[in-house]
């Protein structure tokens, strides 16, 4: 117990030396990300990565579906698929939010289950694509050596990729490690659907129908869809439609005209965007760039 203390403080103390904003912040390493907040932000819709998130202080409340998950010091998120879902970050001034984000890839995830001996077995399908379990001794120390190596240039990126590496493989081993493993099972469920969902991401301002992703898929499209929803808690159009609007999010983020980034996005109709962007976000889309705005010229 008296080394998970001491690693607990370390990982404080060394996130925080690496922060600066809130919000995602990179690293030196492209598949690191950190995240800081000094404040509680209220439930919004988010899109993670197929990601693993280690946080160090504070907490968040995921919420898919009918499902809730918490990760905090004492729990890790594990996403092993680009997933919509909707979040509450719990942060105070004084005890601010600190965690680091793991983009993993499925190379990544079959080169270790490849060099494993014994080999690690393939995933389920009856693993959830997305939740928490509680943080490992073993897992908690290679969270503190990366960001202990984070904060020693040129150590980050000679020594980085390593520890990366190890985080994986330790969650690999765990009681989500079926989740990830799963990417790596070329005829599961979940490995089946990544591949329309990776199609969606790269097309997804073309008219996508259901029978195009369900041949990706290799799946008939009743097959596709029940499919589909079982893995993403949301039916394709549904999950093609947030994706579209988080995009168009980030493209007016980025300074671009609301007319612009409909346009971008795949919507001929602004009415149809404006409507579709609320309901999600919860303010149109001119309110958004507006409220972006004033904030980029308040610093």
């Amino acid at each position: 117990m008296r080394r998970v203390e001491q690693d607990h403080a370390a990982l404080v103390g060394l996130l925080a030396k690496l922060v600066g904003p809130e919000g995602f912040l990179p690293t030196a390493l492209p598949e690191v990300r950190l995240f800081h907040s000094r404040g509680a932000h209220p439930p919004r819709p988010i899109v993670y990565e197929p990601s693993i998130v280690i946080v160090a202080q504070g907490s968040k409340r995921g919420r898919l579906g009918n499902r809730t998950f918490v990760y905090d010091a004492g729990n890790y998120l594990v996403l092993s698929l680009p997933l919509p879902f909707e979040c509450q970050t719990l942060g105070r001034p004084e005890e601010p939010m600190l965690a680091f984000c793991i983009r993993v890839s499925p190379i990544a995830v079959a080169e270790l289950v490849l060099a494993s001996d014994p080999p690690l077995y393939p995933g389920t399908d009856a693993a959830q694509s997305i939740d928490a379990a509680p943080v490992t001794p073993d897992l908690l120390n290679a969270a503190v050596r990366l960001a202990r190596c984070l904060n020693l240039p040129p150590e980050d990126r000679v020594l980085g990729p390593q520890l990366v590496r190890e985080i994986i493989y330790r969650v690999l081993c765990g009681p989500r490690g079926n989740a990830l493993r799963a990417l790596a099972t070329p005829q599961s469920k979940v490995s089946q659907i990544a591949r329309s969902l990776r199609r969606i991401h790269l097309d997804f301002a073309r008219p996508l129908d259901v029978g195009l992703l369900a041949r990706e898929a290799s799946m008939s499209p009743s097959t596709f869809h029940a499919n589909f929803k079982a893995v993403t808690s949301q039916p394709p159009q549904r999950y093609l439609q947030t994706i579209r609007l988080h995009k168009a999010h980030a493209i007016i983020a980025g300074g671009a005209a609301v007319s612009e980034a409909a346009r971008q996005v795949g919507y001929e109709s602004p009415s149809q965007f404006s409507r579709e962007f609320k309901r999600l976000f919860g303010g149109t889309p001119k309110d958004f760039g507006r409220r972006h705005r004033s904030l980029m010229f308040a610093f």
